[in-house]
């Protein structure tokens, strides 16, 4: 069974889903990828969905750098490896897609590794945000690119 609920927060609302192994999708609203509301999904709030929103308004307000949060998104192994990459990089920190996958051993999957980064289904908790182009440009998120550069500048991160 997969619960979800819409939170309303200071960076838009936010889609949060969860099954009872933990956290399958978080997702802004207003981006290029809401939350993709299945069918059989039941609209309630859980521990798991509460504690992210809790966790996320915490973030958001500048009072949290990493998150302790019980993950169940489902992925390929590879794709797994990639966002546990993702949730290596420090907070205020940024990588480039060659360093995320020299992170994780393959250092000539530059091109799979920015499709499992386009394909995390935990949105900011799993920190693709902070992933920029080899030039130190900002590149694709999913909840377009005025967020990415406002998460990064909550973080401190200065772009360019």
């Amino acid at each position: 069974m997969i619960w979800y609920q819409i939170y309303p927060s200071a960076f838009g609302e936010l889609g949060i889903a969860a099954s009872e192994a933990g956290l399958v999708g978080i997702d802004l609203q207003a981006g290029k990828r809401p939350l993709p509301v299945r069918e059989g999904w039941l609209q309630a709030s859980t521990p798991h969905t509460d504690l992210a929103f809790e966790q996320l308004e915490a973030y958001f307000a500048g009072e949290l750098q990493s998150f302790d949060l019980p993950q169940g998104a489902a992925g390929t192994p590879f794709q797994q490896s990639v966002w546990r990459a993702l949730c290596a990089i420090p907070f205020g920190e940024t990588r480039s897609y060659r360093e995320l996958a020299e992170a994780i051993g393959n250092p000539k999957a530059v091109r799979a590794v920015a499709r499992a980064n386009g394909a995390n289904p935990l949105s900011i908790v799993v920190p693709c945000h902070r992933v920029i182009g080899a030039d130190g440009s900002l590149t694709g998120y999913a909840g377009g690119i005025e967020m990415k550069a406002r998460l990064l500048a909550l973080e401190g991160v200065l772009i360019g």
